[in-house]
């Protein structure tokens, strides 16, 4: 009998993927779950990776156009109530603020006391405050358009949450604009989907299928939501960024109003749009394996970490003294949009202890050093993606370092494409789409089915089938032509294919 490969994390993906990601998770020290229900303390290490979300979505946001604003986190429950859709979306998850203070009561604890006038919502998005303040900056057609990002956090009340996919706070970028035109403001929806899927794989190495929500799925008190779609490695979808082009309901609701250049007055067109640290847990999902994180390069904190490996406190000055040097030589290559970030890692940890974290954590590249190494000027290099250890010459290891990590980058994207596309398919019939989405009938009852591309039409039936199944319409993709159909739930004719999936 074969012996079982060790692995840094157990349970593995194949024995329980749900567990496996929590340990992933906690082996990389990204988060842990704090005191407050449902919400979670976000570690340096987890920091780190949104830092570098923020820092390169904050440029091409700015590079579009957009600026940068920041919005009270509480809300008056009235702004909510005038657009009745939106507010019914959110009604099940709000936190409601409804006293301004604390006071001791007569055994001595904190009671609430002073009841507010009107109750203050904790926001859970931010269409509504944004939209009266519009309404006073936005006076003439040359107001137009006003273009603003906020960085922020919000609370939506989740009764079951998943570290990082869905928790009561999480952090995450809003954009809110406004446009003189219809068309103005479908082409901003349209190119900050275009943004979150170049993001998506360009930088976290993630394939996405953009789309049109079905209006069953459409964000609450919109016009047309657009998704970004990605498949995880159980093949359930992860919603990864959503454009929403909200047409004149917000400008209505809240008197966003301007002179045109005939001095006629006119309701402004808006939209918003927004991701969130959901995109940690997604790239997660995507890339690790059964020995911890993966991190593409362009995502990941650090690039490369030097182990210095030694014996008594001779070896220890010479062995310290060349990886600093190489640390030296490394900081200043250029890599993506910044420089090689290379750090020595000398705890003092027992064996391999200091290699197996560095694994757990991701590094992209790690380089053991030791004496033997100094004797050939040489570096011991091991690479996070592939698993692969060679000895390579020092000096052609700093020229080809960026190189490399670009290849790094764009081998792991390929992969998860080969892995969407191997999961993919195009169903016409309703009794192959069950059995696609069954669990009982897969040799592995953990895996998901994956993604089926079917002709459908909005409608009761449709809904009860995907409620059974535990699927969910994930939108309709934009790239594929039109053809001629049935909609396998209800026989009614179809000129487009919806993506399905089970997912988070």
């Amino acid at each position: 009998m074969a012996k079982k490969p060790k692995h840094a994390i157990s349970p593995t993906r194949e024995e329980d993927y749900a567990q496996w990601y929590l340990q992933v998770i906690r082996a990389a020290d990204l988060a842990e779950s704090s005191p407050v229900r449902g919400c979670i303390v976000i570690k340096p290490r987890g920091y780190a990776i949104w830092e570098n979300m923020q820092r390169v979505l904050d440029r091409m946001f700015k590079e579009t156009g957009h600026e940068n604003a920041y919005f009270p986190l509480l809300i008056p429950k009235r702004f909510l109530e005038k657009e009745a859709e939106h507010v019914d979306g959110f009604a099940k998850e709000c936190a409601v603020v409804t006293h301004h203070r604390l006071e001791q009561g007569p055994d001595g604890k904190l009671v609430p006391a002073g009841p507010l006038d009107e109750p203050l919502i904790v926001r859970p998005t931010s269409e509504t405050i944004i939209g009266v303040m519009f309404a006073k900056w936005i006076q003439s057609y040359r107001d137009l358009p006003l273009l603003i990002n906020q960085w922020a956090n919000v609370v939506r009340w989740e009764m079951r949450t998943r570290t990082f996919l869905r928790t009561s706070e999480f952090l995450w970028q809003e954009g809110h604009t406004a446009h003189a035109t219809e068309q103005e403001a479908w082409d901003e929806t349209r190119l900050m989907l275009d943004v979150y899927a170049k993001f998506a794989e360009e930088f976290m190495a993630m394939p996405v299928i953009k789309g049109e929500k079905t209006d069953g799925e459409r964000f609450p008190g919109a016009v047309s939501t657009l998704s970004i779609e990605a498949m995880m490695q159980d093949r359930k979808a992860l919603q990864s960024g959503t454009s929403h082009f909200l047409g004149q309901n917000f400008a209505r609701a809240q008197e966003i109003k301007f002179q045109d250049k005939d001095a006629e007055e006119r309701f402004a067109w808006t939209t918003s749009w927004g991701v969130s640290t959901r995109l940690i847990g997604a790239m997660l999902m995507t890339h690790s394996d059964d020995d911890g994180l993966v991190l593409p390069p362009r995502m990941a904190p650090q690039h490369v970490a030097i182990l210095p490996i030694y014996r008594d406190d001779q070896q220890r000055s010479a062995v310290l003294e060349y990886c600093e040097q190489l640390k030296r030589q490394l900081v200043d290559i250029d890599f993506s949009d910044g420089k090689v970030n290379a750090v020595v890692d000398d705890r003092d940890l027992r064996g391999g202890e200091n290699n197996w974290q560095n694994i757990k954590w991701g590094v992209p590249i790690r380089l053991e050093i030791g004496p033997k190494d100094l004797a050939k000027n040489a570096v011991f290099m091991g690479r996070r993606d592939t698993g692969e250890k060679i000895s390579i010459g020092r000096e052609s290891f700093v020229t080809n370092v960026s190189a490399m990590l670009d290849e790094m980058q764009q081998t792991m994207f390929q992969r998860s494409l080969d892995f969407r596309k191997s999961h993919t398919r195009t169903i016409d019939d309703l009794e192959t789409f069950r059995e696609f989405f069954t669990p009982e009938n897969s040799e592995k009852p953990e895996i998901h089915g994956g993604f089926a591309l079917c002709h459908w039409s909005e409608s009761p039936e449709m809904n009860q089938v995907l409620e059974r199944l535990k699927v969910t319409v994930r939108c309709v993709p934009f790239e594929q032509d039109e053809e001629d159909g049935v909609c396998i739930f209800t026989g009614k004719p179809s000129r487009r294919r919806a993506l399905f999936a089970k997912a988070y």
